[in-house]
């Protein structure tokens, strides 16, 4: 338990550090229904120890505020009631201050919990807890580079210089044979209930691209008009691109002189094209693959290849692919598959309210692997299974092709 304590007490100060670079008024504020603002991440993380661990294991427990029950549940209807997501940014209480406050509370109370009644079923929702805390890290950089970019100030997350990236390798195919698999989690260590159950899979042989694809070549598509070819897209892709009447990544604009910008956590740079492409959407990434005389991988196929790879750890932002073989498959961005969210054979819920972390979310949505520039440091493993609606774009997305 000393070794858990000590884990606990690192993510939790990570998750701080994250936030220290942003005004209260950055922490405070929403920018779209999808979007949480960082106060909310912050207390709702909070939340989970509180309502899953303190309330069913703490003696004499009495929340640290009755309200923050409904305020900063997320989607557990087993809890109860819940605050309405998309009017998050409209708490401006509690405070800031206020919010500090309880997570040092239930810090203070979770280390006297550990100290004093260990056991296999806190050792459980604690590494649970932490786990989730450890998405939220990565939203909380997502949610905020959306913030920051509806500003014309364009202001940076953080104000360190962003250098050019390396040239890219050049794109070659790496040939897979194939067969019989085994697809998903192998028991070593954490893993969410959607990675499970193990079991046999067949994958046809197949061959993936060994990077991602660059700046450079999504910029290349954009000018041979492939935004606005129809043949390219898939149909309800088309009209949600012609809806928005997009052209290019969420992140890039043009400057006065029609030069390419993309912004950053750093702030605005020039389009950089060796860097990957990132925050695109299934329907242009598929559109993209058609254009390029490819396709997305399965998820099936991009775990059998992964067993190949090493797990990197990212720096805010994507860099560019160095050397040769399968690169850049952690670290970077995620990786759309054409696989739709969906159980695998045997799964099962678990019961109450923690059973649904992830199962009632398998309708409309695909599923991405890898990892990316946000993620933290040991949270990535082969069988991650992240997901999105086809047409969301603010997560770190990138297009790795097959054949």
């Amino acid at each position: 338990m000393e070794r858990l304590l000590a884990r606990y007490a690192a993510v939790r100060k990570h998750t701080l550090a994250l936030a220290e670079p942003l005004s209260d008024e950055d922490c405070g504020a929403q920018s779209m229904p999808d979007a949480s603002p960082t106060k909310w991440h912050l207390a709702h993380t909070t939340w989970f120890f509180e309502t899953f661990i303190l309330e069913r294991m703490e003696r004499d427990f009495a929340p640290f505020h009755p309200a923050f029950r409904i305020l900063f549940n997320s989607y557990y209807n087993g809890i109860g009631e819940k605050h309405p997501r998309a009017q998050r940014g409209l708490l401006t209480r509690p405070a800031m201050a206020q919010v500090r406050a309880y997570r040092a509370d239930v810090d203070a109370r979770i280390a006297r919990l550990i100290d004093s009644a260990p056991s296999a079923e806190l050792d459980m929702l604690l590494t649970l807890g932490l786990q989730h805390e450890q998405q939220h890290q990565e939203l909380m950089l997502t949610d905020v580079k959306h913030l920051l970019a509806q500003s014309l100030l364009r202001p940076a997350y953080m104000e360190i210089p962003l250098p050019a990236a390396a040239p890219a390798a050049p794109l070659a195919w790496i040939a897979f044979d194939g067969g019989l698999t085994e697809i998903g989690h192998n028991g070593d260590g954490f893993s969410f209930d959607n990675e499970l159950p193990r079991h046999k899979q067949y994958v046809a042989p197949f061959a993936l691209a060994s990077r991602l694809v660059t700046n450079g070549e999504y910029l290349d598509f954009i000018n041979a008009g492939g935004y606005f070819n129809a043949a390219l897209w898939l149909a309800e892709g088309w009209d949600w691109a012609r809806t928005q009447t997009l052209k290019a990544p969420i992140y890039w604009f043009q400057d006065e002189q029609g030069a390419w910008q993309e912004f950053t956590l750093h702030g605005p740079q020039p389009l950089d094209l060796n860097r990957p492409v990132t925050h695109i959407s299934l329907f242009e990434a598929d559109a993209y693959a058609h254009w390029a005389g490819a396709r997305l991988p399965t998820e099936f196929e991009w775990e059998y290849a992964a067993a190949q790879a090493p797990i990197e750890t990212g720096s805010l932002h994507p860099g560019s692919a160095a050397g040769a073989g399968l690169q850049q498959m952690y670290g970077h961005c995620w990786q759309w598959t054409s696989s739709s969210y969906a159980a695998y054979p045997g799964f099962a819920a678990a019961e109450g309210a923690l059973g649904e972390y992830n199962g009632k979310f398998m309708l409309n949505q695909y599923v991405l692997r890898g990892s990316s520039s946000a993620t933290p440091q040991g949270h990535a493993r082969a069988s991650y299974r992240n997901f999105f609606p086809a047409g969301a774009r603010w997560q770190f997305s990138g297009i790795r092709l097959a054949k």
